[in-house]
C-alpha cells in the first residue's frame, strides 16, 4: 500500500542523468509508478543521450535534458545554467522526484536540486544519512556481497513508496514510420533472400570495445563461411571502424553506421533475428525489444548485462573484474580481448537458431 504522501502525487520527475541503456533500464520502475497510479503524469529529466531514448518509452509524458555537472558526460557550463533549471523545474510544479542512480553514483546532487525547486517529496537510494535532502530514504546496500541488475536496483526504491509491477520487461515502443523505413530498406537490400544479423562494435568507453581484429574475424567467419548477411551499426565517429571491420570480408555486408537516428536504430535491432554488440546502449535497447543478443561485456562492472530476453553474455574472467573504469588500467584488457571470435560465432549461431519472434 503506498504511503499516504505518495498517494497524492500526481506530477513525478524521475531523474537519472546518466546514458540512454541507464534510462531503459529504469522503464520497468517507471512502469510500476504508472501502473499503480494510472493518473500519474510522469517527466523524465535525463542527459542528450538519455533523453534520446524518451520517446519510444510509453511511460514517459514528457522530458526535460539537462547536463548535470556532477556527471562525467557533461562539460563544464555556467553555473547559471543550473540556476535555471532549478527555476524551470519549480515551475513544472512537481509533486514527487524519484532520483534513479547506480550504487557509484551519489543522488544528493540532485536531490538538492529538487528541494531547492520545491519538490516536496525525493525518493532514493542513499549510502550516507541524507537528512532533509531525501524526505524518503531507501539505504543503499551495495556494493556488498550481492550486487543487483540494475533493473532491479531502480524497482526496490519505487516498492518502498509502494509502486508494484508484475511486468518488470524494458520497455521501448518503435515508431510505425520508423519500421517501415526498416522494412523498404531490409527489401531493398535484398536481406530476405538470407540470414542476417546486426553487429554493432562500437563502445563510448575504450576499456567496453571489443577488438577490432575480433571483430572482423568473427564476421568474415560468419559471412564468408556461414553465409549470414551482417548489418553494422553505429554513429558517425564510428563509422571507420565499421569500414576497418568489413575490409576483406567477401560475404554480404552493409553499414549503416552514421546513418540511424535512435527510431531506426530501435526498429532495425527489432527487425533483427540477432544483435552481437559490446556492452552499450543498444543491448539495452535489444533488451526492451525483446531481440535476442549477443553482449560482449567487459567486466568493468557486472550489473547491466541483458534483461529478461534470450542473450548470451561473453568475456574472459579477469581478477581485476569491476574495475569501473573507462580505459583498462593495465592495459592489456583481457576480460575482451581474450574472447575467442570462434565464441562470439557459435553463440550468434546458437540465439539465431532460436524459433522466429514473428514478422516486423
Amino acid at each position: 500500500m503506498k504511503s499516504r504522501n505518495w498517494c497524492g502525487a500526481r506530477r513525478i520527475l524521475c531523474v537519472r542523468l546518466d546514458n540512454m541503456g541507464d534510462v531503459l533500464m529504469c522503464t520497468p520502475a517507471m512502469r510500476a509508478i504508472r501502473q499503480s497510479a494510472p493518473d500519474v503524469r510522469i517527466t523524465l529529466l535525463a542527459s542528450a543521450s538519455g533523453a534520446l531514448v524518451a520517446g519510444g518509452i510509453p511511460e514517459v509524458d514528457d522530458v526535460i535534458r539537462y547536463a548535470a555537472p556532477w556527471m562525467k558526460s557533461s562539460a563544464p557550463h555556467p553555473p547559471a545554467e543550473d540556476l535555471a533549471m532549478i527555476e524551470a523545474l519549480r515551475a513544472r510544479d512537481f509533486d514527487a522526484a524519484v532520483i534513479f542512480t547506480t550504487y557509484s553514483q551519489s543522488p544528493l546532487p540532485a536531490a538538492w536540486m529538487c528541494q531547492l525547486a520545491g519538490i516536496p517529496l525525493r525518493l532514493a537510494h542513499c549510502h550516507e544519512n541524507p537528512y532533509q535532502l531525501l524526505t524518503h530514504w531507501v539505504r543503499d546496500p551495495e556494493p556488498g556481497p550481492v550486487i543487483r541488475h540494475e533493473v532491479q536496483r531502480q524497482l526496490d526504491p519505487v516498492a518502498a513508496a509502494g509502486f508494484r509491477t508484475d511486468d518488470q520487461r524494458m520497455s521501448f515502443r518503435v515508431a510505425p514510420a520508423d519500421a517501415a523505413w526498416v522494412r523498404q530498406w531490409l527489401a531493398a537490400s535484398g536481406l530476405g533472400a538470407r540470414p542476417w544479423m546486426v553487429m554493432h562494435p562500437g563502445a563510448s568507453a575504450p576499456s567496453r570495445r571489443y577488438p577490432p581484429a575480433h571483430w572482423r574475424q568473427a564476421a568474415r567467419e560468419l559471412a564468408d563461411r556461414r553465409g549470414h548477411a551482417l548489418v553494422f551499426t553505429g554513429d558517425a565517429s564510428e563509422a571507420a571502424l565499421v569500414e576497418e571491420i568489413r575490409n576483406g570480408i567477401a560475404g554480404g555486408t552493409h553499414s549503416l553506421a552514421g546513418e540511424l537516428d535512435i527510431g531506426r536504430l530501435a526498429a532495425l535491432i527489432e527487425a533483427a533475428p540477432v544483435l552481437v554488440c559490446n556492452n552499450t546502449g543498444p543491448a539495452h535497447l535489444a533488451s526492451a525489444l525483446g531481440t535476442p543478443v549477443v553482449d560482449l561485456y567487459a567486466l568493468t562492472n557486472l550489473q547491466h548485462t541483458p534483461w529478461q530476453v534470450p542473450n548470451r553474455v561473453l568475456y574472459h574472467d579477469v581478477p581485476c573484474r569491476n574495475c569501473y573504469q573507462s580505459v583498462c588500467p593495465h592495459g592489456h584488457q583481457d576480460c575482451l580481448a581474450k574472447v575467442e571470435p570462434g565464441r562470439v560465432v557459435e553463440a550468434a549461431l546458437e540465439l539465431a537458431r532460436l524459433p522466429a519472434r514473428g514478422a516486423l
